[in-house]
């Protein structure tokens, strides 16, 4: 429940059906029941706000919540209060029932570990062997520096270092993933849009998570590549004009739909 003070400043926006749809089972074949993205099946409701401040939404959610918010919203906890609008689950659940990408990737169900992220929706998917084991916001490149779509593979990591572009900036739990560019994935503050220099900003408990999770390029000792590191698949790309695709109720009813095999192909 929020807080006195939050329910003042929180006004709805929209609630009505739409929030309430969900998907008849019968539009869906019985094989594919199980590829449903599980966030479709919530009920959302979308509400402004209005001079609400970090310190409000703390009163207003626990802190499980607000981690749930942060995914959904896409932007971290910091910025949580900056936004205009939130996104708020009607029934509240661990992260992964939120997901908009299905629980299973039949694709890649051959591939031990891939991670998949759609920059019109902002967000990531981790699958092994086919299953989603995780899912969050990112950040990708603004509109001067977008990020590249296409396939790519991680390569090295550190945890921690400065950037290139200006060493004032501290990339905390880095993976490469395009060696000549020095583009990677690395925790980084998520403002709720694509704000990055081309890399991909996580939440930094998703970037200690692939910190740990992903698997790098092996090399010889001639430091030739001979093995590569986890595959990484970008695709699409962010809409600078229109809204943000998850402030939509008919997107989150929707959820993300997953590129064909020929995407995954060496």
């Amino acid at each position: 429940m929020l807080g006195t003070t939050t329910a003042r400043l929180l006004v709805t926006l929209a609630i009505g059906l739409a929030a309430d749809w969900t998907p008849p089972a019968a539009t869906a074949p019985r094989e594919h029941q199980a590829e449903h993205p599980p966030g479709t099946t919530i009920n959302y409701r979308l509400e402004r706000l209005d001079a609400t401040t970090w310190r409000d939404l703390r009163d207003g959610f626990t802190a499980t919540q607000l981690t749930v918010l942060e995914k959904l919203n896409r932007a971290d906890v910091a910025h949580l209060g900056r936004l205009d609008q939130l996104v708020i689950p009607t029934t509240w659940h661990d992260e992964l029932r939120y997901s908009p990408f299905p629980l299973t990737y039949r694709a890649a169900a051959h591939i031990p570990k891939l991670l998949i992220v759609d920059q019109r929706s902002q967000a990531f998917a981790a699958y092994e062997e086919g299953r989603l084991a995780r899912w969050g916001p990112v950040s990708s490149g603004r509109r001067i520096s977008p990020t590249p779509s296409g396939l790519f593979h991680l390569n090295w990591r550190s945890p921690g270092r400065h950037s290139t572009v200006n060493p004032q900036w501290f990339m905390k739990w880095y993976f490469n993933f395009e060696n000549a560019r020095g583009l990677s994935l690395h925790s980084y503050t998520l403002p709720g849009y694509p704000a990055s220099h081309a890399c991909i900003r996580l939440l930094e408990r998703d970037a200690i998570w692939f910190y740990e999770w992903g698997e790098g390029w092996t090399r010889t000792p001639g430091d030739q590549r001979i093995r590569r590191g986890t595959p990484l698949l970008i695709v699409g790309q962010y809409s600078f004009e229109a809204p943000p695709p998850w402030r939509s109720l008919e997107h989150l009813a929707r959820g993300i739909s997953l590129p064909d095999s020929s995407l995954l192909a060496e």
